[in-house]
This record gives C-alpha cells, sequence and structure tokens, in this order.
C-alpha cells in the first residue's frame, strides 16, 4: 500500500508554495481514480481466473 508519508518535501518547501488550482485538483484525482480502478481490476480478473482453475 502507498504511504501517506513517502513526501520528502520540506516543510517551508510546503508552507511558502501556493495551493494547487481546482483544475490540478482534478488531475490528480483523475488520476488516482484511474490507477485505483486499475488495479481493481486486475484484483478481478485473478480472482476470476482462480475460480476457474477451482472448478476443474
Amino acid at each position: 500500500m502507498k504511504s501517506n508519508y513517502s513526501n520528502t518535501a520540506q516543510l517551508k518547501d510546503l508552507m511558502t508554495v501556493p495551493p494547487m488550482t481546482a483544475a490540478q485538483h482534478a488531475e490528480v484525482m483523475r488520476k488516482r481514480i484511474a490507477q485505483r480502478r486499475m488495479v481493481e481490476e486486475a484484483r478481478d480478473l485473478k480472482r476470476a481466473s482462480a475460480t476457474q482453475f477451482e472448478k476443474r
């Protein structure tokens, strides 16, 4: 699982950078959702193939 604490930026850098725009936030969320869907689909395919082999 991805750690939320993997950011190595310094606190000063984080506090002085302007906040994300709505468009930037939307793009980040779209990428995050797409990655999560890919992982979920891969997990579902793996489960489906495992159950297919168990039936035989």
